[in-house]
């Protein structure tokens, strides 16, 4: 938040609009997409860019010209909320698409625009991206850029979480006016904003306090922010209305009622509406005393109070997403590739394939990238890191996803010696995951389809499609496995059988011929 996303959507949109291409820019609420057009008009006025606005802001009349400027292609700029999405709107050689806060926007919403063209660039903004967006993103989807360098002199924000409490807030306030600073004091509900706004007034009598709320006439709402912005009022009573963009640089106190019953996001984005200038900002989370957090809203104020730095929005999104879950990339339903081979296989297939298509890959290669199966391993051994070697839950959990992302077997012996320095000797257990991996690793080198136990034998699935000269193997491992259709099966004898089973990896490795089909004569001994 405030690191600059507005004047890299506008040198885009100024890039775009000069190469004789039309720019929409799509913001959630009508008060910041007046914010962007007053901006746009006022960088942009020595240049010849026309730019227009469709919201309520705007009167019928302006709307139905502006409606055919588009059309014809008069109109280089749009700067407007959902009505952009309705159908009347077309675009004569529509460009770029530029999606501010694109966190609040609903994914129909977004399509709607990119199938006005095949041939168009979209631009995402959004200092806390969905957990489904960032995920497409980590993915490999869609292309992300993280701004991590803030402005110059911008100072992080002071926040606090605390019980609502009229001393606080009066103290707030006052120190606030008395340094000439403005206040946003956010009450959700527009039913009792107006007590909420006498409660400020009572506790502040000094202070010149207004209203403003979305439910309120088109008209009304913009002479309340002008007259805000221009410093006729101390105090801005409002619902979440300032939540998206607003950039008000003189106000650097904001006071949140009941922040239990915000979302993360909603949380982040509202701190953010002050520190936006060199001046030291506050930021109070207030929550009622005599109501009992849930769990989810107890971890969303634990996360907004651990806030120090600036730059933080990228971490709030990992963390929302840790908290609500990733969402669902095909619909709502859990259907094709990720309901038939589980969350993280599909993503593993995900990545592989968009990278096959990135590379300039036949698709005929990525189909089978995504028609691969994972190798099935099931082998007699306890194999696990116990919690006496790792006491600590976090670190024996990103121990196994350490182990877990090894494709390789160098990388899986790196992981195990810097264990085994950090935690000492490795147990069992742990010896047999490591094993387990090794099997695997090489197993899937090979192209195996699964070895398990079976009784007291080690079968072996192998790829029907790949040739093995199976009459050596068996005098190569003198009389110990038996070669049935599509698996070869190895004898469980004593405490021999796991290193047996690694000799018989190694000696496939050497007789597998990948590049050969297997004769259809052959399909009877393997």
């Amino acid at each position: 938040v405030g690191f600059g996303k507005t004047e890299l959507a506008l040198r885009a949109a100024f890039k775009a609009a000069m190469s004789g291409k039309q720019v929409a820019l799509l913001a959630p609420t009508t008060v910041l997409a007046q914010q962007h057009f007053h901006v746009f008009t006022e960088r942009l006025r020595n240049f010849p860019v026309t730019i227009e606005m469709l919201s309520r802001f705007v009167d019928e009349e302006t709307q139905a010209r502006t409606i055919e400027g588009i059309k014809a292609g008069q109109v280089d700029i749009v700067v407007g909320t959902h009505r952009l999405l309705q159908r009347d709107v077309r675009f004569k050689r529509l460009g770029l698409l530029i999606i501010d806060e694109e966190h609040r926007f609903g994914v129909m919403q977004k399509e709607r625009l990119k199938k006005l063209r095949t041939q168009l660039d979209v631009l995402s903004l959004s200092a806390t991206p969905i957990p489904r967006t960032l995920h497409m993103a980590i993915g490999g989807i869609r292309d992300m850029s993280v701004i991590q360098t803030p402005p110059e002199e911008r100072q992080p924000i002071k926040t606090y979480v605390t019980a609502d409490d009229d001393e606080l807030v009066k103290e707030a306030i006052t120190r606030e006016l008395q340094r000439g600073g403005q206040v946003y004091f956010v009450h959700n509900r527009v039913r009792t904003i107006e007590k909420a706004a006498d409660r400020v007034r009572e506790l502040v009598p000094k202070a010149r306090v207004i209203v403003g709320h979305g439910q309120m006439p088109e008209d009304q709402l913009a002479h309340v922010m002008v007259d805000f912005e221009s410093a006729k009022h101390d105090v801005l009573v409002c619902s979440t209305i300032i939540e998206s963009g607003l950039d008000i640089p003189n106000v650097n106190t904001i006071i949140v009622e009941d922040a239990d019953r915000f979302g993360l996001a909603q949380l982040y984005q509202l701190r953010g509406r002050v520190g936006r200038s060199g001046r030291r900002a506050y930021a109070y989370f207030l929550y009622n005393p005599r109501r009992s957090l849930t769990e989810t809203a107890d971890k969303r104020l634990d996360v907004i109070s651990g806030l120090h730095e600036l730059g933080q929005g990228f971490k709030i999104a990992l963390r929302d997403l840790e908290i609500r879950g990733a969402g669902n990339l095909l619909g709502t339903e859990q259907h094709g590739a990720i309901a038939a081979v589980g969350f993280e296989m599909y993503l593993q297939m995900l990545q592989s394939a968009v990278g096959k298509l990135r590379s300039g890959a036949d698709e005929t290669v990525v189909a089978d990238v995504l028609s691969t199966e994972e190798m099935n391993l099931d082998l007699p051994l306890d194999h696990f890191i116990p919690s006496s070697y790792i006491r600590d839950e976090k670190l024996r959990l990103a121990a196994y996803r350490q182990l877990a992302a090894t494709d390789v077997e160098e990388e899986l012996d790196a992981v195990l010696r810097s264990l085994k320095d950090r935690y000492g000797p490795a147990p069992a257990q742990l010896d047999n995951l490591a094993y387990s991996l090794r099997v695997k690793v090489r197993g899937q080198k090979l192209g195996l389809r699964g070895v398990v136990s079976d009784g007291h034998d080690i079968a072996i699935r192998v790829d029907p499609e790949r040739y093995l000269d199976v009459e050596e193997l068996s005098r190569r491992m003198a009389g110990r496995i038996s070669i049935l259709p599509n698996r070869i099966k190895m004898r469980r004898q004593a405490e021999s059988w796991k290193d047996d089973l690694l000799s018989l990896l190694g000696e496939m490795a050497e007789l597998y011929e990948t590049g050969r089909k297997v004769p259809a004569a052959a399909h009877e001994k393997i």
